[in-house]
């Protein structure tokens, strides 16, 4: 008897620190072993044999770091992020309701129907976010940091991050990403939602719903118009 009390106290200690892998890969991936290791306080062998488990299982893939995220000489270090089989061992809720209820409001009101329901689900989620004024593009990654806070705070895992010439709004975790499969006016409307509030047009690279591993938003940012001197002005 004695003998088996530490065996499972291991086990629900392993299970927590698995669980915490996975969280970390869903809102920081793609992230480096020695990153996790940092972040958890584990060993460099503890990190491995969870992300083996969760490959072996088909939850997680790894990846080489894009060459502008290598530093230093040797092979680019191997980034790590969650597969669409992962994501899904982390719920979705009530899909098969949802979904039975967006073909009875399609039957019943139409494809306006559907869209209006998109476009005002959104709007829920970015109530509170002010549009960026006009001539103001300094503002635009703050605003993007915004969305990003409030789509987390609704369940889908999001971050920003620069790149190039602008910033990504990133959600790492779509709850309703098997219906957004089903009904791509919900990602439609996210996406012409960010460009009404950043005041610019916006690109969708990758979604959830079409089995990428994140939904990834760019975000151009314009430089600030740069005042006219006397000489650009026409003579008159």
């Amino acid at each position: 008897m004695l003998s088996g009390a530490p065996t499972a106290t291991v086990v629900s200690h392993d299970g927590h620190t698995r669980a915490a892998v996975v969280q970390l890969l869903l809102e920081q991936g793609p992230i480096t072993a020695p990153e996790i290791g940092a972040k958890l306080g584990l060993s460099a062998a503890g990190v491995r044999r969870h992300l083996e488990a969760l490959i072996d299982a088909g939850e997680a893939r790894s990846s080489n770091a894009a060459s502008w995220q290598h530093k230093g000489r040797g092979r680019p270090a191997k980034q790590f992020q969650l597969t669409a089989a992962g994501r899904s061992r982390l719920g979705h809720s009530y899909d098969d309701l949802a979904g039975a209820a967006m073909r009875h409001l399609r039957e019943v009101g139409g494809e306006e129907a559907i869209v209006e329901f998109a476009r005002r689900r959104v709007q829920t989620i970015v109530a509170d976010i002010d549009p960026v004024a006009p001539h103001t593009p300094g503002e635009v990654a703050n605003t993007a940091d915004a969305i990003a806070d409030a789509f987390t705070s609704a369940g889908f895992a999001a971050t920003t991050r620069p790149v190039g010439n602008g910033v990504q709004i990133c959600q790492h975790h779509c709850p309703v990403s098997h219906v957004a499969s089903e009904f791509p006016e919900l990602c439609e409307a996210e996406t012409q939602a960010f460009a009404e509030l950043l005041g610019t047009h916006v690109q969708r690279l990758a979604t959830i719903a079409n089995g990428d591993c994140a939904c990834t938003t760019h975000v151009p940012i314009a430089p600030p118009d740069e005042p006219r001197s006397s000489t650009d002005e026409s003579p008159k």
